[in-house]
């Protein structure tokens, strides 16, 4: 085993040093046991979860206006009721951060960056509130954004918030049929939006897709324009609907924050879409601050002062979890623009000019650093560095160990599993426990993760379906537009009543550590042996040829299984016998010889949901005959017309 193997673990200083290792010793000073390694704290936290939940409430002071008659009014599934009585708003903890001593935010595109100091972010945030408070918007009502990552979106969203609105954003790459899909079901008060944005060296002018969508919108009473580009005009002869940022925010109000109830809608996000109309999950002002809280602290190890900059459009649950970064005194840092801009390695040299302490990206960018074998440690001063994350995908060990081989030392290389239902990830890392590479190090802290091989069969060191048993505080507080909850209920409960099964397909280890294997509803079924599509991508993906694949697996009317990988190959790339043949032996090896595929066919691009998912499942149901129209929505691809290259590949014998 070579010195840089993707492991890592904690020396003393780190432990030290750990917000985890403080919080444990906050729980034996206060009376509340004594733990003496993360997988005791774990068991304690899901055995008696109103026990630890109090104790996340107490140990980060939350700021009630008034306080909880208790910590779990009812702990069923649906419907738990967290911390009633309790008014608060997830504004109030942001703001109570605020200090001259450093920036709030580094906003930074391919044109530049920009330092908001907190006095700025507050000062806008103010003004915002105020102007929303003069349109008449009052809580519950909707403001959405049609944003790239820039500061004005993170304004917004607050302002939104101080008011008791309801707070929906879709970054400008999602298509107008999309962005309406999604923003047009909240009936939005308020529309803010960019007039363009810059990516790839390019200047995307927005106005077009943004008259569009207002047309689309009748409830809407005003839209603010942010001049990304420069080119909102104003004047008389413009629309008067259309404000410009500087007016919605040229008041001297002061801030004003009104408390909201525990469950009080904060933000709607919304589901990829791929089968239907998009789900719009509602997260309440409690459960999003507690558990953020929770893992950016005591799962991510953010230390205050530090720069925190993970990689995400403003339609990714990640942006949510970045913006509260300044829950726990971070700077954070946005970034509007391709990570691969100028080169590759754009974003790490970001990092470096950032001076960011914590790196996240999806797990996609990482891979394609690594088939490149870049070493950035090397470009640009990194030193200050510390963590890495991934998410978005499953992150295979040969990634780990490029990350320190890139950066020249070990770090810990943290990646984490969760989603948009929840805004965070039930399974991540840990400061006070050790990485292996390939596995997602611990079950976060709250979350009664279980693998399950069958109703109640809670199994270990095998594969099961990840189910949740108990609640947690961030889980939605309804769906939107679902007034009896039968799609909440479907989408969660249908198949275990009272258990969340999430629909990933994962192993724990007898140490606490997972790895996860893909969706469930596309794993692989061969020979009656299931196993995960994620075992089949990390082997090829690491063949300097292949630049994506996906597999499917399609039963067959006479009894069969068909089971093709479809490739993506690079510019200039043939799949000859002698390509097919490593193929075929990368994943005997990497995998096992019944992961092997029965057929390797090439299409000229595999098609990601709009946060970079595999799609799967439409693609089978492509291949059974279903017109990809049908099989999923357009509006919630990246590439639709990429699913031509899979029509070609029907065949008699799988429809």
């Amino acid at each position: 085993m070579s010195e840089l193997d993707g492991g890592w673990s904690p020396d003393e200083a780190s432990l030290a040093a750990a917000n985890l290792t403080r919080f444990i010793a906050w729980l034996a000073e206060t009376g509340r046991g004594h733990y003496a390694n993360y997988q005791e704290l774990w068991a304690k936290s899901v055995d008696d979860i109103e026990w630890f939940w109090d104790a996340v409430w107490k140990y980060y002071d939350i700021r009630a206006a008034s306080p909880p008659t208790g910590v779990l009014a009812t702990s069923t599934m649906p419907g738990a009721e967290w911390f009633p009585g309790a008014t608060i708003n997830y504004a109030t903890e942001i703001f109570r951060h605020a200090t001259d001593e450093r920036p709030a935010m580094i906003v930074a595109g391919e044109d530049g960056s920009t330092e908001w100091s907190w006095a700025r972010l507050q000062r806008e945030t103010a003004a915002f509130a105020a102007y929303l408070r003069v349109l008449g918007v009052k809580p519950g009502d909707g403001v959405v954004g049609y944003l790239p990552n820039v500061g004005e979106a993170v304004v917004a969203a607050l302002a939104a918030a101080s008011v008791g609105a309801i707070w929906a954003v879709c970054n400008q790459d999602v298509s107008v049929d999309g962005v309406i899909a999604r923003l047009g079901q909240v009936e939005p008060t308020v529309l803010v939006a960019t007039d363009g944005s810059l990516y790839g060296g390019k200047r995307m002018d927005r106005r077009t897709e943004l008259a569009a969508i207002r047309e689309a919108m009748p409830t809407l009473r005003a839209t603010v324009v942010v001049p990304r580009l420069g080119l909102h005009r104003e004047g008389p002869d413009v629309d008067d609907q259309l404000v410009p940022w500087s007016a919605a925010v040229g008041s001297d109000a002061p801030l004003e924050i009104l408390p909201v109830p525990f469950a009080h809608p904060l933000w709607v996000m919304f589901s990829s879409g791929t089968t239907g109309k998009p789900k719009g999950i509602v997260h309440g002002h409690g459960g999003a601050l507690l558990e953020h809280l929770k893992y950016l602290s005591l799962q991510l190890d953010l230390h205050p002062g530090e720069h925190f900059l993970w990689y995400s459009s403003t339609s990714w649950m990640m942006w949510n979890l970045l913006v509260s970064g300044l829950l726990v005194d971070t700077t954070i840092v946005l970034y509007d623009g391709s990570p691969t801009y100028p080169t590759t390695d754009g974003l790490w040299r970001l990092a470096a000019d950032a001076g960011v302490a914590v790196l996240g990206a999806g797990a996609g960018y990482l891979l394609g650093c690594a088939k490149q074998d870049l070493a950035p440690g090397k470009s640009y001063s990194l030193e200050g560095l510390r963590t890495v994350g991934s998410t978005g995908s499953p992150l295979p060990a040969s990634a780990f160990r490029w990350v320190q081989e890139g950066l020249g030392r070990r770090v810990p290389v943290i990646s984490m599993s969760g989603g948009t239902d929840v805004c965070t990830a039930f399974i991540g890392g840990s400061p006070i426990v050790p990485v292996v590479a390939g596995e997602l190090n611990c079950i976060c802290l709250g979350a009664a993760i279980e693998a399950w091989a069958g109703p109640g069969n809670p199994v270990i060191g095998e594969e099961g379906e990840l189910v949740l048993t108990k609640p947690m505080p961030s889980m939605p507080v309804f769906f939107w537009n679902d007034a009896d909850g039968s799609r909440y209920r479907a989408a969660y409960f249908d198949k275990y009543p009272g258990v969340w099964c999430h629909g990933d397909w994962l192993t724990i280890s007898d140490r606490g550590s997972v790895v996860v294997h893909g969706r469930s509803d596309a794993t692989l079924n061969r020979l009656g042996v299931r196993m995960g599509s994620a075992d089949i991508y990390g082997p090829v993906e690491r063949m300097p040829e292949v630049r994506d694949c996906v597999v499917v697996g399609i039963e067959q009317d006479d009894g069969g299984y068909w089971m093709p990988l479809f490739v993506d190959l690079e510019d200039g790339v043939e799949l000859d016998e002698e390509l097919r043949s490593r193929i075929v032996t990368a994943i005997r090896n990497g995998a096992s010889p019944r992961h092997v595929p029965d057929d390797i066919l090439v299409v000229p691009g595999i098609p990601r949901t709009l946060t970079g998912k595999r799609l799967e499942i439409p693609i089978k149901r492509i291949l059974l005959g279903t017109a990809p129209a049908d099989a999923v929505q357009k509006s919630s691809v990246d590439r639709p017309e990429l699913f031509d290259g899979f029509v070609q590949y029907r065949r008699a014998k799988v429809s």
